[in-house]
């Protein structure tokens, strides 16, 4: 879900272009020999940028859901949040992601696919949420806003919703 590791290949036979191409979990930028550190850095910072706007977002596995679910739950929910499982489902139509509290199963919406990690990862949070506090009481909301950018991903959400002209949702659910 970061950002893949960058190595710089200087050329004496190249003069002015440069170039950056994905080779397995690395970026490789390709420039000038003569290039100075400075050119380098704005090169390599421009290629790179425009290698990963252009690059599909990878979907993370759902062990890596998983994962990232503890993560959060360690960061935002003091560790009480445990799923047994998390995972993608492609069955959601009207919901973002949903949780079964007592069978501590979180499953996300194909359609969060694509869209920026916070907005995914404030899903995850909320769906943890239910983990602790099954209804959308005050006390589950507290929790849901210890994630610092919970209101970001819920305009994030309703503006992608009014985008597409879905069905309008009051929260992750």
């Amino acid at each position: 879900m970061g950002t893949p590791e960058v190595e710089v290949r200087r050329s004496k036979q190249r003069r002015r272009t440069i170039q950056a191409r994905l080779e397995g979990d690395r970026i490789i930028v390709m420039i000038p020999a003569a290039y100075t550190k400075a050119q380098e850095r704005n090169a390599v910072e421009q290629m790179v940028a425009k290698l990963l706007a252009r690059a599909p977002r990878r979907r993370p596995t759902d062990d890596e859901l998983m994962k990232r679910a503890k993560q959060l739950s360690d960061a935002y929910l003091g560790g009480l949040a445990r799923p047994e499982s998390v995972r993608w489902v492609s069955n959601q139509r009207s919901r973002w992601g949903s949780c079964t509290p007592g069978e501590r199963t979180i499953r996300l919406s194909e359609r969060l696919q694509g869209m920026p990690g916070w907005v995914v990862d404030y899903v995850l949070v909320h769906e943890l949420a239910h983990l602790i506090e099954p209804s959308h009481s005050d006390e589950f909301w507290a929790w849901v806003h210890n994630f610092p950018q919970a209101e970001k991903a819920k305009g994030y959400l309703e503006g992608y919703s009014a985008g597409a002209r879905l069905e309008p949702t009051h929260d992750a659910d």
